[in-house]
């Protein structure tokens, strides 16, 4: 007998280290299943992000310019950061935790169902009051997010445009005013947290409750069952149990609400960008997309950026291959208007633009640009360097072309004194370099791009006398052959064009040469007059000093 005990206690303890055994490579397997989740989960949630975030880009750089007359850089960027870090919350935490929180859901009521459906359906009295609380907090939550997303973007809207103005903000000392209007935003998005707050607060609590509720009606409807031997304790304390693996999922998938509230509210915006049309693009099949001649004609064109409020009326107009022209007028009488029409930035209303004879809404918008070359007066630089804002990331630009294109507007002569030249970095925005310095830059682009169409846009009025006189040759030089577009406050600049078009509200008031528009003594030969006595007594105050 004591051989026999001795034995069973072996096996008895045997039984233990086997079972001991199973629940540490269960805990083993676990822990790698685990690994194998969360690592596939956050390359998911990262892959999603860098998709999201490369279609934004590209939506943004592609879409019509129109979109950004309305819409804040500030908001946009939003889109692209905080919009898009809480869809990738919603892939790594919260559509598998849900799902697996579902499966246990699914689990434990029908293991409820199968033990006693009586006092399974007991348990489930309280799901309409759960129901119920669920909308409301649905509701409440959402527009809650909806709050906090808009008062975050326009945030950094503010931030972005007082960053980006800072000199303005200390030169006219508002600095004490923007603090003001930024804590009342910051404000408005700390009110819209709370408000948002208030359904959590109240929404967790009232599901304790609930599920208090539902295990209170199990103990009632139970307990008289078992008094009654109609089902055993060992019954009700298995459903009591189950009950509790069945709420716990609940107050999960309560708490990982928040996530699904705000993964919601983030692709309601993120995909409506990525839903807008482009107002502005190629046609399926382009009439033209070669490289242009340089023949312009606008015909009866009518277009206004709101409305019917006419920044161009009726204007008609052509220039031949390789022809210069020159647009004078007031200050919002559609100068800048035209060029943005020609390269299709926006469309018309009324009327036609050809080039070559073809309407440029028929030509390849991609081929249709690459025929034009910009100089504006507000010279955009990126980081990098020197040559990269010469080449643009146009590989077939070579070297000595950025060399060439650089001596031609006299751009190497400070380049070259330059640390390392070329190669020398280039801060945000230009940070660093002159006004007239990036404008030399952005001559040197133009022309390294070998465009049919050159366009300058007050290029030349940050350039000092003694720079402009240097590379005025240049300019005729390219401008030699090619259509040449030229937008100009100061007439001088202009004498040598072969035609110049005087545009008044919008409408062609005059047209022809520098000496014709003189003759006709109308709105171009007051122009002359003005400058020409401007500068006269300029020059003489000078002078006197």
């Amino acid at each position: 007998p004591a051989s026999e005990g001795r034995l069973q206690a072996q096996t008895a303890f045997d039984g233990v280290l086997w079972l001991s055994l199973v629940y540490l490579l269960s805990m083993a397997v676990t822990l790698g299943i685990g690994y194998f989740q969360d690592v596939l989960l956050n390359t998911i949630g990262q892959r999603v992000m860098y998709d999201l975030r490369a279609e934004i880009f590209q939506k943004l750089q592609t879409i019509e310019i129109a979109f950004y007359d309305h819409n804040p850089v500030g908001r946009l960027i939003t889109r692209l950061t905080t919009d898009v870090d809480s869809l990738n919350e919603l892939f790594t935490s919260g559509i598998v935790e849900v799902l697996g929180d579902l499966v246990l859901i699914v689990g434990a009521l029908g293991m409820m169902f199968y033990f006693n459906w009586q006092l399974a359906l007991v348990s489930l009295t309280v799901v309409p009051l759960l129901i119920a609380a669920t909308v409301w907090f649905r509701k409440g939550a959402r527009e809650g997010f909806r709050q906090v997303r808009t008062k975050i973007a326009r945030l950094n809207a503010f931030t972005q445009e007082h960053i980006a103005g800072a000199p303005v903000v200390q030169l006219f000392n508002r600095e004490a005013k923007a603090l003001e209007q930024f804590s009342e935003i910051n404000a408005a998005h700390r009110q819209a947290n709370i408000d948002t707050i208030f359904y959590y607060a109240v929404f967790y609590p009232l599901v304790n409750l609930i599920s208090a509720l539902g295990i209170a009606a199990i103990v009632w409807y139970g307990g008289g069952q078992v008094i009654q031997n109609a089902i055993t304790i060992g019954t009700l304390v298995a459903f009591l149990q189950y009950t509790q693996r069945l709420w716990q999922p609940i107050q999960d998938i309560s708490d990982k609400y928040n996530v699904l509230q705000a993964a919601v509210v983030a692709s309601e915006r993120v995909f409506k960008l990525l839903d807008t049309p482009d107002a502005i693009a190629s046609p399926e099949q382009p009439a033209a997309q070669q490289r242009a001649e340089g023949c312009i004609e606008f015909r009866n064109v009518w277009f206004a950026y709101k409305g019917e409020e006419w920044v161009l009326k009726d204007v008609s107009f052509s220039v031949a291959p390789g022809e210069s022209v020159a647009f004078v007028g007031a200050t919002g009488s559609g100068k800048t208007t035209i060029t943005n029409l020609l390269m299709r930035f926006y469309d018309i209303q009324r009327g036609a633009i050809l080039l070559d004879g073809v309407d440029i809404r028929e030509w390849d918008l991609r081929k249709l640009r690459e025929n034009f070359a910009v100089v504006l007066q507000d010279v955009f630089l990126f980081s990098g360097d020197i040559a990269g804002n010469i080449r643009l990331g146009n590989n077939a630009i070579s070297d000595e072309r950025i060399r060439w294109a650089a001596r031609e507007v006299r751009a190497s002569d400070f380049i070259n004194q330059l640390p390392t030249q070329f190669n020398t970095p280039v801060r945000e925005r230009g940070a660093g370099l002159s006004v007239g310095q990036k404008q030399l830059i952005s001559f040197a682009r133009a022309l390294a791009f070998d465009p049919r169409i050159l366009i300058l846009d007050e290029a030349t009025s940050s350039i000092d006398t003694e720079t402009e006189q240097l590379i005025q040759a240049a300019i005729e030089t390219v401008m030699n052959q090619r259509t040449s577009l030229v937008i100009a406050h100061r007439l001088s600049t202009i004498q040598r064009v072969d035609k110049i078009i005087v545009l008044h509200k919008g409408e062609i008031r005059e047209a022809g040469s520098h000496q014709e528009l003189l003759a006709q003594r109308g709105i171009y030969h007051r122009l002359y007059q003005l400058q020409y006595k401007e500068e006269t007594a300029v020059a003489a105050h000078a002078a006197a000093d």
